[in-house]
């Protein structure tokens, strides 16, 4: 090395020399840091990487009040929801106790049924709390629901079973359409 880096017996100028006596250029240190010395890595974090910290907690999330009109949408989902899933135990009971032509599709048709349940469940207590991914699935199942019912009460000849559904699908479609359900989900 050269005998400039090397040597310590240089003498600087005025310009050169800081408060503490030393050169500008470099730092003092005259006080321990406040932070505390990290301990060394191991290696698997050195090779990998460490674990990020915890991050902060999130602040409560603010939930709007659900209008009259919602409420009384997810009201009455929740009563579809419960009326299908007495349908898909009823199902279930024919399916274990008779005689059905192909089990399979017996399973199959029970436990679609129940996965209908479950859904429009879950799409009532999303009206509820005003979810804003509640709607879209609820009307598109209303409007299932009510092609299914008016072939139920129409073709089928069953209109004890299909126009009350109808009524039901009717009733909520248009709780949904007024005013202040569009803009409690428009927020």
């Amino acid at each position: 090395m050269s005998k400039r880096l090397t040597s310590e017996s240089r003498s600087y100028s005025q310009d050169e020399v800081g408060e503490a006596g030393g050169p500008r250029n470099l730092a003092v240190v005259t006080q321990e840091s406040p932070v505390p010395p990290r301990s060394p890595r191991r290696r698997a974090d050195r090779l990998f990487g460490a674990a990020a910290e915890s991050p902060a907690p999130r602040p409560p999330r603010e939930r709007p009040e659900a209008p009259a009109s919602v409420r009384w949408a997810a009201a009455l989902v929740g009563l579809e929801a419960a009326a299908t899933a007495f349908g898909a135990l009823v199902l279930l009971w024919l399916t274990l106790t008779g005689n059905p032509d192909s089990v399979s599709r017996a399973v199959a048709e029970v436990v679609l049924v129940g996965g209908g349940a479950t859904v429009l469940t879950l799409a009532a207590v999303g009206l509820w709390r005003v979810s804003s991914w509640a709607r879209g699935p609820v009307v598109a199942l209303q409007i299932l629901l009510g092609l299914l019912a008016f072939t139920t009460a129409f073709q089928a000849a069953q209109p004890l079973i299909g126009v009350p559904v109808l009524a039901l699908v009717a009733a909520v479609l248009y709780l949904l359409a007024t005013p202040e359900a569009r803009l409690a989900f428009y927020r």
